[in-house]
């Protein structure tokens, strides 16, 4: 391209010529007609999750399930996203316990299913062991989903009886207490 000076023409292309005001036509009616996308009905997930409320009843519930069984235990319950939502700790649960259930939680919610039947597909051979050694994953009896209607809402856990079938009655105590507040 030739640099243009006072009064000489510049070659097709350069600034001014009709190749150039063609290249501007197409910028404004790629402007105009490819809009971005703007936050509408799309652009937005809505979805549903436990208030505090109704996941502390899930957890004194089970809390109150394995005292009548004389068990000293944890009760998690975490959120959707696996983020713990209550903790409640027994006086003499043992030192674990928190951390055992929390995790117990959290397994059950990131595979949609129970850890006592996660323990036994690892037991059986039907998913990789290795899978229980990564952080945060118990698969120990104990654990549930909370869940409705299809919809993830969350995961409980106990930690503390002896045993997880003990574990896991209690958790089970605790999302049957909400059921009806969680049904929709």
């Amino acid at each position: 391209m030739t640099v243009a000076k006072s009064g000489t023409k510049t070659k097709a292309g350069g600034y001014g010529s009709p190749l150039s005001r063609g290249r501007r036509l197409v910028f404004v009616a790629l402007a105009l007609f490819c809009t971005p996308a703007t936050a509408g009905d799309d652009a937005l997930v809505v979805y549903k999750s436990l208030s505090p409320e109704v996941a502390l009843e899930a957890a004194q519930a089970a809390l109150k399930k394995c005292r009548d069984n004389g068990f000293q235990v944890a009760v998690v319950v975490v959120d959707r996203f696996g983020q713990p939502q209550v903790l409640l700790r027994d006086r003499y649960a043992g030192l674990p316990a928190a951390d055992i259930a929390t995790a117990k939680a959290y397994t059950a919610l990131s595979f949609r299913r129970s850890t006592a039947e996660l323990a036994k597909m690892v037991r059986d051979g039907q998913m990789d062991a290795g899978l229980a050694r990564m952080p945060r994953i118990a698969m120990l009896a104990g654990g549930l989903v909370i869940e409705t209607g299809g919809t993830l809402l969350g995961g409980i856990g106990v930690s503390g009886a002896p045993g997880g079938d003990k574990d896991e009655e209690c958790a089970k105590a605790g999302v049957d207490a909400v059921r009806d507040k969680i049904d929709f």
